[in-house]
């Protein structure tokens, strides 16, 4: 072949961080097939979908099969069922009142992320380190220039806006975050909104874990004062209802945001009728059914799942005097890896000691080499034995 190519991809690592661990771990359940591997890595849910979805996914399905109430293509934007869903989950959770023109459903935080990328031009980006991948590399394919903001013990894994002023910087903000489980404090957002503001630079909040918060953080950037003019919101039912699979989120962009004239959300909005097709029919009310009342109350179940496994991991780093964050409004736990051990060292001798798979810090950025994550997502029995494996072990 003679085309070009986007040569913005060199600067991307060789491969993506759960596909190498995905890698190792195929590699050594073959010399080894007889290991129990207990996998605590990717973040992946593992309890099934609740009552009300699975209802209300039922009943779409056969609305499709017969022609009076057969749906085609869905509105790119979403159907109003769904969005005035969102926007009462917003009101009653966080206090926030959406209008409906800035709610835009889309198939998960992950794709929009990625996409937003679309709507803007050389800007500089700035980051945490560690860093969730998508935020990193999704700028890289475009080649922006990144910087990195340091998330460590110091600052509590929550880094604050720079005391160098730079104007136009897009900042992307995670939180609760991943890795970390660390989470802002409203106080800690004001900040950033007011830098943002500041410098006529946008926020890309990240509120893919919302449903985990328990000690009162903000759950929503769009309950810190001033930021419907410098932010965007990311959000998505893949942890909080178990939709991993099913895949369904929205991004909200406030009608405020306007850049040369230019609406944001307008231009997200023609961005989505050209190069997506909609969440599908039967999706879209799955979606409605988890944000529904019924459907609040189930995923609260599930969530209190899994955070008892947080709580069962935690009490081992305790117990280990290993030092570690999240666990409290997160299903993560990151901890620092014990006797000094480097990162992919740990996920190795964890792999082949304990047969339990984490994920090794330093795959999220520079600042994550020496510690590691592991996720409450797994099944409570599998939890429990790689707490016993480790307790006995570390």
């Amino acid at each position: 072949m003679k085309i070009k190519l986007n040569e913005n991809y060199k600067n991307l690592k060789e491969s993506y961080l759960f596909s190498e661990v995905a890698k190792r771990v195929k590699a050594y359940s073959a010399e080894h097939p007889e290991a129990k591997i207990i996998r605590l890595g990717i973040g992946d849910v593992t309890l099934p979908l609740t009552a009300s979805v699975i209802e209300a996914m039922h009943k779409a399905t056969d609305e499709m099969g017969v022609q009076a109430t057969f749906r085609g293509y869905a509105p790119e934007h979403g159907y109003d069922f769904i969005r005035e869903a969102v926007a009462k989950y917003y009101l009653e959770r966080t206090g926030v009142k959406l209008e409906l023109d800035e709610i835009f459903v889309g198939d998960g935080a992950k794709s929009d992320i990625a996409n937003i990328t679309d709507l803007f031009g050389d800007n500089e980006i700035m980051l945490a380190d560690p860093v969730y991948p998508v935020y990193m590399d999704s700028n890289l394919m475009r080649g922006r220039k990144v910087t990195l903001l340091p998330a460590n013990e110091a600052n509590g894994f929550l880094p604050m806006p720079p005391a160098e002023k730079k104007e136009g910087v897009i900042v992307y903000l995670c939180s609760p975050g991943n890795p970390t489980g660390a989470v802002y404090s409203a106080e800690q957002l004001s900040e950033w909104v007011k830098y943002a503001n500041e410098t006529g630079s946008l926020i890309i909040f990240d509120s893919a874990y919302e449903a985990y918060v328990s000690d009162g953080s903000p759950r929503s950037i769009f309950e810190i004062e001033g930021s419907r003019t410098c932010a965007i919101e990311i959000c998505s039912l893949s942890k909080t209802a178990g939709f991993t699979g099913t895949r369904c989120g929205w991004t909200i962009i406030p009608l405020e945001l306007e850049e040369d004239g230019r609406s944001l959300a307008k231009m997200w909005e023609r961005r989505q009728s050209t190069k997506f097709n909609g969440v599908p029919y039967v999706v879209q009310r799955a979606a409605e059914a988890a944000i529904s009342e019924a459907g609040r109350k189930e995923s609260a179940e599930s969530i209190a799942y899994y955070m008892e496994n947080a709580k069962v991991l935690a009490s081992v780093m305790r117990e280990k005097g290993i030092s570690f964050t999240g666990g409290i409004n997160s299903p993560y736990i990151w901890l620092k890896c014990p006797g000094g051990m480097g990162s992919w060292e740990f996920f190795d001798y964890l792999l082949t000691k304990f047969g339990i798979v984490g994920t090794p810090g330093v795959g999220f950025g520079a600042e994550g080499e020496g510690y590691f994550r592991l996720t409450a997502f797994g099944s409570h029995e599998a939890t429990l034995e790689a707490a016993e494996r480790l307790r006995k072990g570390l």
